[in-house]
Formats: C-alpha cells, sequence, structure tokens
C-alpha cells in the first residue's frame, strides 16, 4: 500500500471523459454514492503494460450498475480505452487499476433517479496485497463475526461499494488480532469467502471451492477454475461447511489484488502450502503476463 495518503499522490486520474491533476480529482461531501453507498467498481491489474482481463473487468462494472439501478455514461470500449491512456500516461508497467462510478450530488434523498452518474479511473503502483514474507509461507485468517448477505436482501452479484462495510469490519478485527484477514460464512454458516478474494481448498490433488450463489464469482476465481481443468485437476464448486475444513490440506485465496496466495491457518484450522498451492501460484502469474508476438527469423 502507499506510504502516503492517496489524495496526495502524483499523476493523473480520468474523471467523467478528461484527466485531471491527482489533487483535483475531487467530488462534493454531499455526494450520493458517499451517503448512501450507490457506487460499484472493479479492480484490477497491469502486467507489463497491459491491463489483465481489461475488458471482463469493464462489462461487470456496467453489468453491476445495472443491478443497482444505473446506467454507466460511458460504453465499455470508451473506458477500456480511457484505461490504457490513463496506464501510459502514469508511466506505469505494473499497476493496479480501480475504475469507479457513482451517483452524484444533483439529490441527496435515498431516491435520486436523476442524479448525474460519474465515473472515474485512477492507477497507481500495489505490489501485494499481503506482506510479501508472510504470503510465502501461508497467511492467517480469523473467522469473521459477519455473514455474507442472502441475496434476497442484498444485491451479492453486483461489485457494489456498500457490501464491503462488512468486509472493513471483519478485515479490521482480523488484524487486530493478529491476523492477515478473515474468512467469512454466509447467512447459511456455509464458507463463502475471504473479505476480498475468493477462497480455494485442496485434498488429494483435487481443488474445491464454495458455490458462488451469494458472493461475488470473481473474475481471477474464474481463471484460477480455467487454468486447474486446463491442467486436469478437478475443481468442484460445492456446498462448504466449516467442520471440513479440518480434512483439507491446503488453502488459498484468489482475487486482483490477493493474485493467488496460500494460507496456512483458518481459526482453529491448519494447512501447509503445498503443491497445488505451487502450480495454481505459477500458472496464474504466467497466465497474466502479456502475449508479445514474436518477429520471424
Amino acid at each position: 500500500m502507499a506510504s502516503v495518503p492517496f489524495d496526495q499522490l502524483d499523476g493523473f486520474i480520468w474523471m467523467d471523459g478528461e484527466f485531471v491533476k491527482w489533487s483535483e480529482a475531487k467530488i462534493h461531501v454531499l455526494t450520493h454514492g458517499l451517503h448512501y453507498g450507490s457506487s460499484v467498481f472493479e479492480g484490477e491489474r497491469a502486467y507489463g503494460g497491459e491491463i489483465f482481463k481489461l475488458t471482463e473487468h469493464t462489462e461487470r462494472l456496467h453489468e453491476s450498475a445495472r443491478i443497482m439501478g444505473f446506467k454507466i455514461p460511458f460504453s465499455v470500449a470508451e473506458i477500456d480505452e480511457s484505461c490504457r491512456q490513463l496506464l501510459k500516461k502514469q508511466g506505469f508497467q505494473d499497476a493496479y487499476v480501480r475504475p469507479i462510478a457513482w451517483r452524484g450530488s444533483d439529490s441527496l434523498g435515498v431516491s435520486a433517479p436523476n442524479s448525474r452518474i460519474h465515473c472515474a479511473i485512477a492507477i497507481w503502483q500495489w505490489p501485494s496485497y499481503f506482506d510479501p514474507e508472510q504470503r510465502l509461507k501461508g497467511i492467517r485468517l480469523d473467522i469473521a463475526e459477519y455473514r455474507r448477505p442472502d441475496p434476497r436482501t442484498a444485491p451479492s452479484h453486483a461489485k457494489a461499494s456498500g457490501l464491503y462495510m462488512i468486509c472493513t469490519i471483519s478485515k479490521h478485527a482480523a488484524e487486530a488480532k493478529g491476523y492477515s484477514d478473515a474468512m467469512m460464512l454466509d447467512w447459511r454458516g456455509q464458507v463463502a469467502e475471504a473479505t476480498g478474494a475468493n477462497i480455494f481448498f485442496a485434498r488429494d490433488g483435487k481443488l474445491h471451492t464454495p458455490k458462488a450463489d451469494c458472493f461475488l464469482n470473481g473474475i481471477t476465481r474464474r481463471t484460477v477454475i480455467e487454468l486447474a481443468k486446463a491442467r486436469g485437476i478437478e475443481v468442484a464448486e460445492r456446498v462448504i461447511m466449516p467442520e471440513e475444513l479440518e480434512d483439507f490440506e491446503e488453502c488459498f485465496l484468489c482475487g486482483t489484488a490477493a493474485e493467488v496466495t496460500p494460507v496456512a491457518e483458518i481459526g482453529p484450522y491448519r494447512f501447509r502450502p503445498g503443491p497445488l498451492c505451487e502450480t495454481m501460484m505459477e500458472d496464474y502469474m504466467e497466465a497474466v503476463q502479456p502475449r508479445r508476438a514474436v518477429a520471424a527469423e
């Protein structure tokens, strides 16, 4: 994470179709998205000057907005191109990319159907979500108090800012106990995900991951499943109960920020990062690297 406050970083931010100086990218304090959580966002990474699965992320941004009841005034192609231009303008090869869209300050009641929709993109350098030394030997997770909500009570398939409130609370509580993160259950008491990443378990050469029916089916999650199947590794997307954790041998998290990160401990359960963790880490890092055309000799 940056060592200085984010509002004091240098460079530019793309905002509503224009590149503005980083320090001048501001919104009013009476913005609907700030008060009522009416905003959606994406997290992406650039490797070697190319943003991994950019269009897939932008399409999800648009879908999240649709679920939240608003339309982003820039097309998928326009946002994609703005991300690419901003990456070059920032002068980065490897970086984190954060597009966000929100309801503005035209109205501040709960109902704000006519509020202008704003969109911005920021790009900064963000090496590793977890401490590199801890990541190599496996991070420690607490078990969160809060649970992922029933989809009948929240738009669980949108990457909506408001849904991360309980994630922040849970991660803060875990860090206060000396953990790196927390595993969250869903409203039924089934294993769901970590606070900002999906989770996988391994046993007897097979991967197991919770069915994404009440939380975000992450783009990195889908990538890991594709990579595993390409290797002939069986992947079971299924209900996983907490008491099953004692029978798993390996565990890892995956997400744009977390990439593929081995887990050594979840509450009372212990895991040993092994061959499946190592394979998925290596395959994922290979997959995200840009494919360069090789000139014919």
